[in-house]
């Protein structure tokens, strides 16, 4: 458990450290993924996004587990 909290907080770590360039990637606006914009707010809920990254993620658990 000590090695996977480890590794999570080193990817989101180097994640921060590469942000301007993740942030021209156009992951994020995906079907279900919610927007509101009024005027002086925008609130984004990315429910698609994260369904998405907790199935990969689900995933490499599972096969870093074999």
């Amino acid at each position: 458990m000590q090695k996977i909290l480890m590794l999570i907080g080193a990817v989101v770590f180097v994640a921060g450290l590469l942000w301007p360039v993740l942030e021209k990637i156009p992951f994020g606006r995906f079907p279900g993924d919610i927007l509101i914009s009024r005027p002086g707010v925008k609130i984004y809920i990315p429910i698609g996004t994260m369904i998405l990254v907790s199935v990969i993620v689900s995933v490499i658990l599972w096969l870093l587990r074999k």
